[in-house]
Order: C-alpha cells, then sequence, then structure tokens
C-alpha cells in the first residue's frame, strides 16, 4: 500500500440462485434433507413435507428472483430443477469460471464412490516409498478380491480409474472392465528419496526427513516432481489441493471406483469429507480395505470394508517429537514395520 494505507480490490460478487418448480424434485429434496432437522423431531414424514411446503409458500411471498433484465448487469447462475437447465450471465475472472464449472457438474442422483489403494506393490513389501512397481502375490491376491466385491455390488454403469502406475493399473486389469487412466491420480514424486526406505532417507537425508515431519502437509521433497507450470526449482509434494479434474468427474459421474495411491487417496477422502490440512496427510488409508462414500445432504456416509486379504501397514501416525536434532531412534519410532 501507499502511505501505509491497506490496498483496496474490487469486491467480486457471483450470485447462485436455484429454481425448482418440479413437485417430486420439492418433496424428495424434503424427504431427504428437512427430515433430519431439529425443526422436525417427533414428527412424522407426512407432517414434515406438509409443514415445509407451507414455508415454500411463506418464502415465495417476500422472495425476489434475479430479473434477467433488471439484473443483467450482475454475475449470476440460474440452476432450474437440480440441473435440467442453466442460465449463466456475466461470469468473470477465474473463481467465478471454476465456480460456475462446478455448480454445473454436480447431482443429486443417488450414487456411491468407490475408494481403493492399489493392491499391496513389491515395494510396499520392503517398506520402500513411490517407484513403479507390479504387485506382491497378495497384491494379486486383493485385486481378485476387489474384482469379486465389485461384482457383488451390482453397481450399475460402474466407471473405474486408475493412476498411469504399474500397481494400480494391474489391480484394475483383474476387474475385468474397460478402465480410465488419470495422470492426476499418479502417486508424488519423492525425488531424490524415490524408492528409499524411511531409515534410508533418516540415515542420508536426515534433515529433510525432519523437515517433512514438522510440515506433511506443505513438505515438498528434492528435486520432485515439477509444476504443471514447468517451473524446474519448484517441488512438488503433497497434493496442496485435490486433484481438480478428477474432483470434477467425480462430481459429474455415478458410481465410479478410484483405484490409486495412499496420499491422492487421503486427498480425495480430505476432500468428500470436509478435512482440515491438518487432518489431510494422517487420514488413515490402509490397504485392501475398500472406502464407500455415499454422498448425503449436507456430508457423507463412509463405509471402510476390509476384504480379507492381509497387507504391510503403510500408515505413519504423526510424530511427537519433530525437531531436527532428535535421535535417530526417536525419529524412526513411528516408521511401519516391513521386510
Amino acid at each position: 500500500g501507499v502511505g501505509g494505507h491497506t490496498p483496496c480490490f474490487p469486491l467480486q460478487v457471483l450470485f447462485v440462485e436455484s429454481i425448482c418448480d418440479d413437485p417430486a424434485i420439492i418433496e424428495e429434496n424434503i424427504k431427504q434433507v428437512k427430515l433430519s432437522s431439529p425443526d422436525y423431531k417427533g414428527c412424522t414424514p407426512e407432517e414434515a413435507v406438509a409443514d415445509f411446503l407451507q414455508r415454500i409458500e411463506c418464502y415465495k411471498a417476500t422472495y425476489e428472483p434475479l430479473d434477467e433484465q433488471l439484473d443483467s448487469g450482475l454475475s449470476y447462475i440460474k440452476i432450474f430443477d437440480v440441473g435440467v437447465r442453466y442460465l449463466a450471465n456475466r461470469v468473470q475472472g477465474h473463481v467465478q469460471s471454476r465456480t460456475v464449472y462446478y455448480l454445473m457438474n454436480t447431482h443429486v442422483t443417488p450414487r456411491a464412490i468407490y475408494l481403493s489403494r492399489h493392491g499391496e506393490s513389491q515395494l510396499n513389501l520392503k517398506g520402500r516409498i513411490g517407484g513403479d512397481a507390479g504387485l506382491s502375490p497378495r497384491g494379486r491376491q486383493y485385486a481378485q478380491a476387489l474384482a469379486e466385491f465389485i461384482r457383488s455390488q451390482s453397481i450399475r454403469e460402474l466407471k473405474v480409474f486408475t493412476s498411469h502406475m504399474k500397481r494400480t493399473i494391474e489391480t484394475a486389469e483383474a476387474l475385468g472392465v474397460p478402465y480410465e487412466q488419470w495422470k492426476a491420480l499418479n502417486e508424488i514424486d519423492a525425488g531424490v528419496c524415490e524408492e528409499m526406505t524411511y531409515e534410508e532417507i533418516q540415515e542420508r537425508y536426515p534433515e529433510e526427513f525432519a523437515l517433512r515431519d514438522q510440515d506433511k502437509y506443505r513438505y515438498r521433497y528434492p528435486k520432485g516432481e515439477v509444476t504443471a507450470a514447468g517451473d524446474s526449482g519448484t517441488r512438488r509434494g503433497w497434493l496442496v489441493t485435490p486433484p481438480e479434474p478428477v474432483i470434477m468427474e467425480l462430481e459429474r459421474q455415478e458410481n465410479v471406483l478410484v483405484i490409486c495411491h495412499q496420499a491422492v487417496m487421503r486427498c480425495l477422502l480430505a476432500y468428500f469429507l470436509d478435512k482440515s490440512s491438518e487432518e489431510l496427510p494422517y487420514l488413515r488409508c490402509p490397504l485392501h480395505t475398500v472406502l464407500k462414500l455415499t454422498p448425503v445432504a449436507y456430508g457423507c456416509e463412509v463405509e471402510s470394508i476390509f476384504l480379507n486379504v492381509e497387507a504391510v501397514n503403510t500408515h505413519r501416525e504423526r510424530p511427537q517429537n519433530v525437531d531436527v536434532s532428535r535421535p535417530t531412534a526417536e525419529a524412526l519410532v513411528t516408521v511401519p514395520e516391513h521386510y
């Protein structure tokens, strides 16, 4: 600022208006969303529906909808009958454009999102991070168990997404159905630490090991993957935001199975469960376990299904002491067991 004043930026406002005249959609929305409201505790579903329909009539008396002529100078999007039709007006800038794109790709169709890590890999057995190894014998066993589980679910029009990495592709192959490979689902690149164990990282790069434990969410491995902008001096570690193209596709689709990796799965889980950046790096996403997410009003239900195939544990708890000068034995106390 000049002269100590805080710089001022023009405030951009995007109005979002949802208009629904379909009685069937309105009644279903009331049953799914309003029946759990404290307002209707002790009421029958019929009483709650009747009462809320009366509320809607009261709202109609005072609500002023956006007018296409009078409000032509405003930035807004109108959504008709939960996505049957859209009207966008004066959508300006990146944030507004992404918001409108997001709203146009969401829906209220009942569905399930299945998240699974790949089967146990050869490098998982050795406690080595990253790499592009194939499945272990137990990993191949899990791939078959996953295929049987998916068949047992009788899922209508299931979409299957994998990363570009061998261990997710080999897991998907057992399903015997078409699948899409997404680079955005690839595991983070550990740079100079690729295919190393935590013990080797602590021995060769003790300061990096400590820095990662201090702030796992923002940490970047040395010489890790370059950014999309091609800045070779920037290290990309944790996916600070969920992979946006995948998120948009998951919002747009109905039933989807995503076979991915620990860090990516944590990001997807944090998005759907609204977890904080502090919680995200330590969310539990064990091998050989399917997380079934069912979007509901104002949230997401989660069911964890272990498919009875043993696997190594790759989860590290949040360390209590993250100081750079901590002893090696103390630094490695949270490392999961492996060969």
